[in-house]
């Protein structure tokens, strides 16, 4: 809103220094600081409503050290997050912009699908909350949304030829070189990692159907649409165990989506490093530092000894912004490094059950690979306290962004 009312007081008052709110690392600058004061100043109070209305965490017993302190622990906490992102957004952000108005319905349809399960178990007094059904019917909705957007929408679209614009100044003014516009078409492509000729079109699986393959590209994306999202969201919910895991690492990894993000969406540096440039994508920048900022205020009161928790109302909200984000930047491929602590966690239960259920079938009785899953409740078993386990994850995810971040030049 602020962006427009000084869009306006620039064209039409010419009032000076309006004109900054054009750009997006002003606003997105502003957007951190005011999300990390909101999250800071008016978490307390939130907590202390949360805690007012005994909305507490009711911790199962799993023979873990300090588990029992934990119980009472307001939850529901991802209202900080939620609310701390969305008010810069609204303020600060263009919101007109396609990719803007995805983020919005992302963060408040799975805020409403984690508000419902964390009230079930807070208030029905249900541990299992909200059926797994009914969340993975949420998730695939959410992904029908943004992989028919993304899809259909004319206003997405990526630059796909590989004759980039020379934007700079020739080196003699007299000569008049002119160079051809990029072409900005609608596209199912995607960037491959660590290749030289990193762009993949998922219209390329269909190719056996002769001509107009392209026509029924659809097939092939939004069902990727949904399955990461529905991924990523359950692997950060799987995170979500720890005082400040989940929040901790899921801030390293927006904050590399959010360099990815800005180089997709200015044409200067996508055609300096060579890489795909996404028209309007560069607005998600406000979106990032507003969430970035958001999940370092919640850290405040998260870190251990947590004053509360995310509860699901955090956790699957921030593990679908974080997918969306991936795919509108078309980086979803680089999601295992991105967020390689999430893809861990989900994979450490996957091998539990299975291997349980394997070894129980053949030798009629279940074995486990690990103490505990998912693999931070393995580390707590052995003996590591809770900062110990954090500090060190944070490390990793920090190593893996830089990793993800270097794959700009790296092919």
């Amino acid at each position: 809103m602020l962006y427009y009312l000084f869009e306006y007081l620039d064209k039409t008052m010419n009032i000076p220094g309006t004109g900054v709110f054009q750009y997006i690392t002003f606003r997105s600058g502003l957007a951190v600081l005011l999300s990390l004061l909101i999250s800071t100043i008016y978490g307390k109070k939130i907590i202390n409503f949360l805690r007012n209305q005994q909305v507490g965490e009711t911790v199962r017993e799993l023979g873990l050290e300090g588990q029992t302190q934990k119980a009472g622990t307001p939850t529901m906490g991802g209202l900080i997050i939620i609310i701390s992102t969305l008010i810069p957004v609204l303020l600060l952000a263009k919101l007109n912009n396609i990719y803007i108005i995805l983020l919005i319905v992302t963060t408040l349809w799975m805020g409403t699908i984690g508000f419902i399960d964390d009230y079930i178990k807070i208030f029905k007094k249900d541990k299992a909350g909200l059926k797994g059904i009914f969340k993975v019917i949420g998730q695939v909705g959410l992904g029908l949304i943004v992989g028919c957007t993304l899809y259909f929408n004319p206003e997405v679209t990526v630059r796909t030829d590989t004759q980039h614009t020379n934007i700079f100044a020739s080196q003699n003014p007299s000569e008049t070189v002119i160079y051809p516009a990029p072409v900005e078409e609608k596209s199912t492509t995607t960037t491959i990692p660590f290749f030289k000729n990193n762009e993949l079109d998922y219209a390329e699986a269909l190719r056996w159907m002769g001509d107009g393959y392209q026509d029924w590209a659809w097939l092939i994306f939004i069902p990727v649409v949904i399955f990461i999202i529905t991924a990523v969201s359950n692997g950060a919910n799987l995170t979500d165990g720890i005082d400040g895991l989940a929040a901790g690492t899921s801030a390293i990894s927006v904050l590399a989506l959010g360099i990815f993000t800005f180089v997709s969406g200015n044409i200067i540096f996508s055609n300096y490093l060579n890489i795909m440039y996404i028209p309007n994508s560069g607005e998600m920048t406000v979106y990032i530092a507003a969430f970035v900022g958001a999940l370092i205020g919640f850290l405040w009161y998260n870190s251990y000894p947590a004053a509360v928790f995310m509860g699901d109302t955090g956790s699957l909200t921030i593990g679908g912004i974080i997918a969306v984000l991936a795919i509108a930047v078309r980086k979803e491929l680089m999601i295992p490094l991105l967020c390689g602590i999430f893809l861990v966690e989900n994979f450490s239960v996957v091998l539990q059950v299975s291997y349980f259920k394997w070894t129980k079938k053949r030798y009629g009785e279940g074995r486990r690979i690990f103490l505990m899953s998912p693999l931070h409740h393995h580390y707590q078993k052995k003996g590591y306290h809770e900062s110990k386990i954090v500090t060190r994850f944070w490390i990793t995810g920090i190593l893996l962004a830089i990793l993800a971040i270097v794959t700009l030049k790296l092919r």
